[in-house]
């Protein structure tokens, strides 16, 4: 489904410098001098259309650093007046949001932990009616697109136009390189449903550790994303919160310089037929992949028959740990990632065990809808 939301497009958004649209600043405003300083910094590279600084810091545990409150609006706002950058700050709640306003803030991001809560979105959206600021909201941070468009409808319906959505990653229990799982999935499928919504990478928090997070400025940079929200210190090691992650002003220069750039669509005519046969090839093996998974789901109903006449369970657990190991180690010797074959055979297997379970459980539903009758 394809939804529509009236947003701006960033290229026509006020202080927009170009491809990247870049928002940066510390994870935290700590003290006055460390938000200027930092500032002056950034303002000296052309690419910073944004200054962002994180003013009430929801954190896990109490105790923890929860940022300086009102007092950092203030030099947010002698920021904006010093340097001219535009200057944005997260809200988690609508008291925060007209502190915001009254201070002159002129980007607001919802969070990851705000994003998931539709009643707290729905309070941020009511106190933000009839005001023209930029709202970015983070993905939830759990991978569900549909809460991520819902918290997007919900500040849209409250009248803001310009809008953009951010992806940060997403939890997970698993222990990973990443700090939260970059899932590229789910804001590919974003884009596929709302293709005009600005689309914005948070690659500090995905990455957790300053040395991860150029490469995942460039794969965004790769999947056509409109602009980079980078967290950067002037002090990073002296960081109140999320020190690993945030990097200094000459450190993001650098990395700018480094961002290759590319083109999202091409006028060469041999390239476009190249690219053209190519595509065709991929539509040849994509219907022998749906014709196969076809089979393949036929065979396990008919396992499933089986099952259920001699009193089985469905579930194998050893057969499906033996299929998995083999197409691991075939996968490998084709240079296939464990990363694909995990999540192909693991959505056949739940199919699978899908149909099986109808097969299963055909009598029941039967009897069932027999008695309504």
């Amino acid at each position: 489904m394809v939804v529509k939301l009236e947003t701006s497009l960033i290229k026509d958004w006020i202080g927009f410098k170009g491809r990247p649209f870049l928002i940066a600043g510390p994870c935290s405003a700590e003290s006055e001098e460390q938000v200027i300083e930092t500032a002056k910094e950034l303002a000296k590279i052309k690419e910073v259309s944004i200054y962002r600084a994180g003013i009430w810091k929801p954190r896990t545990r109490p105790n923890s650093f929860e940022g300086v409150g009102v007092t950092g609006l203030k030099w947010l706002r002698k920021v904006k007046q010093e340097t001219g950058l535009l200057v944005g700050t997260e809200v988690a709640n609508e008291k925060h949001v007209y502190e915001a306003l009254k201070y002159g803030i002129d980007m607001v991001w919802i969070g990851a932990r705000t994003s998931v809560n539709p009643f707290t979105v729905q309070e941020i959206a009511d106190a933000l009616k009839g005001v023209d600021v930029m709202v970015f909201v983070k993905n939830p941070i759990n991978p569900e697109i549909d809460l991520w468009i819902g918290a997007l409808e919900r500040i849209e319906k409250a009248g803001i136009k310009r809008m953009a959505a951010v992806h940060r990653g997403f939890s997970t229990y698993e222990k990973t390189t990443y700090r939260n799982q970059p899932n590229w999935q789910l804001p590919i499928e974003l884009r596929r449903r709302i293709p005009d919504l600005p689309l914005i990478c948070d690659p500090s928090h995905i990455a957790g550790a300053r040395e991860y997070i150029h490469e995942i400025s460039q794969k965004a940079m790769d999947l056509n994303f409109d602009g980079l929200m980078i967290e950067s210190h002037i002090s990073p090691e002296t960081a109140l919160s999320d020190a690993s992650q945030q990097v200094t002003p000459d450190e993001l220069h650098e990395l700018l310089i480094r961002l290759i750039l590319r083109s999202p669509s091409t006028s060469d005519p041999k390239l476009l037929d190249v690219l053209g046969e190519l595509r065709q090839q991929i539509d040849v093996y994509d219907d022998h992949l749906i014709d196969l998974l076809e089979k393949r789901m036929k065979v396990s109903e008919t396992i499933g028959h089986y099952k259920k006449e001699n009193n089985i369970t469905i579930l194998q657990s050893a057969r499906w740990d033996e299929i998995v190991k083999k197409a691991m180690i075939k996968g490998k010797a084709k240079g296939l990632s464990e990363e694909l074959i995990d999540n192909i055979f693991k959505a056949v297997h739940q199919e699978s065990i899908n149909r099986q379970m109808k097969v299963m459980n055909d009598d029941i539903e039967s009897h069932n809808g027999s008695d309504k009758k």
